[in-house]
């Protein structure tokens, strides 16, 4: 008879009980599509006396995440607690010296030390699998990995962080600021302890650096993203984007250029008729685009228990059925490290000025990008305060390199109260 597959369980909350319940559940299913089994035998968790709303008596507890993933009946450990460093790291490491598989749901570990463990899990044969770390229940990691394993990628780009996308699109919908959505979604429990890890693109650049890496056969470089955040993005921003038929989105992009690799998380105006711009909520979508499959999208919940869970459980499957790959794809000493670079190929940018109302304020802008070689498409001038004048520019396509160089003049002037807002319209 097969041997059961026997998971340890670091970390009990939203996703781990979401495993729990899962493995209990579906116990007949998970052994009709593996072969085998699949049973908890011991978990960890830092308070032992919390009521999680399952009975978790039946496996054993282990206070030490470490100590759990050293267990002789545990094969696969996995991984739910989260952080980059500490507990999560340690335990992951002590697992793969002991000769475990692990699956994770950690995006901020293997974005900076994903390199390191995976020739640490390569070098004793283990495997380390982590599609619940990317857009949820989206199965963009297998699709990378194995269903486009024929192409070459040519770009992937996508709505990686579900709370800035309800914010954003909860800001069209309802005429709301910026502020007044920012508090809701944390009433509504939509943001991390630390906000910045969301609304300020942290979260979802983690993410892009692994899909960057099994894209294009890199070693996942998340200091060489290109991050900006949603704060800045106010409600005439969404009001104008929309009047051009564009919706703006914090959009993850990567794609190899003559220069290297090109990788940035930014808020950008995508066309309100493509599939990005019709995303809405804490929806994900990812786009890839191959030079055999051309483009496609995949799309559903990226948070939450259930979907989250259900990625983990993808994982903890393939295991079962013995079936074995490369963390980021490829082996990881033949990952190449890329040189990173800024965004190199022209587009079109959104500026967003507030220049003093006085005459020849408008003048002196219009000089300094014609200076720095960026040509205005279109211009409009809105109803004005006593002391500013709000001007929206679209400039035909120009590099960043010279948009920033006019950026910088523009500051130094005398005409503007307040920093420009700059968004890229990208084509989608």
């Amino acid at each position: 008879m097969t041997t059961p597959l026997r998971l340890g369980v670091a970390g009990l909350g939203t996703v781990g009980m979401g495993v729990v319940s899962i493995v209990r559940r579906q116990a007949a299913l998970l052994a009709a599509r593996t072969g085998r089994d699949i049973t908890i035998t011991a978990v960890s968790a830092r308070d032992a006396g919390k009521d999680r709303g399952l009975d978790l008596s039946a496996y054993a507890w282990e206070s030490d995440p470490v100590a759990l993933a050293q267990r002789d009946d545990v094969d696969v450990f996995v991984e739910l607690m989260g952080g980059e460093d500490g507990p999560a790291k340690d335990a992951t490491e002590a697992a793969l010296a002991a000769g475990k598989d692990v699956v994770t749901a950690n995006k901020a570990m293997l974005a900076i030390h994903g390199q390191s463990l995976a020739e640490m899990a390569e070098a004793a044969g283990r495997v380390i699998r982590f599609e619940a770390a990317v857009a949820g229940g989206i199965p963009v990691i297998k699709t990378l990995t194995e269903g486009l394993a024929g192409n070459e990628i040519t770009r992937v780009m996508g709505v990686m962080n579900g709370t800035c996308n309800y914010i954003l699109t909860r800001m069209e919908n309802a005429g709301l600021p910026y502020e007044t959505v920012f508090k809701e979604a944390d009433d509504l429990g939509y943001l991390e302890a630390d906000p910045t890890l969301d609304v300020g693109g942290i979260d979802a650049g983690h993410k892009l650096a692994l899909l960057s890496s099994i894209a294009f056969g890199t070693v996942p470089d998340f200091d060489g993203i290109e991050i900006e955040g949603i704060q800045r993005i106010a409600i005439e921003d969404i009001r104008q984007a929309a009047d051009m038929g564009y919706r703006i989105k914090l959009l993850g992009v990567a794609q190899r250029t003559g220069r290297g690799l090109e990788q940035r998380m930014q808020p950008c105006l995508v066309p309100a008729s493509s599939p990005l711009g019709q995303l809405e909520g804490g929806t994900n979508m990812v786009v890839i685009e191959g030079d055999a499959v051309e483009q496609i999208v995949l799309r559903g919940p990226g948070a939450g228990q259930g979907p989250t869970a259900s990625a983990v459980m993808g994982d903890v499957c393939d295991l079962a059925r013995g079936f074995r790959m490369a963390t980021f794809g490829q082996p990881a000493t033949t990952l190449q490290s890329a040189p990173s670079t800024r965004a190199a190929l022209p587009a079109p940018y959104y500026l967003r000025l507030a220049l003093l109302d006085k005459p020849g304020a408008l003048a002196k802008i219009a000089a300094i990008l014609g200076n720095s070689g960026v040509s205005i498409d279109r211009m409009r001038q809105y109803a004005h305060s006593e002391t500013a004048a709000p001007v929206l520019i679209v400039t035909h396509k120009t590099t960043r390199t010279a948009l920033d160089e006019a950026l910088a003049a523009i500051e130094k002037t005398d005409v503007v109260v307040a920093p420009p807002v700059a968004l890229r319209i990208e084509s989608v």
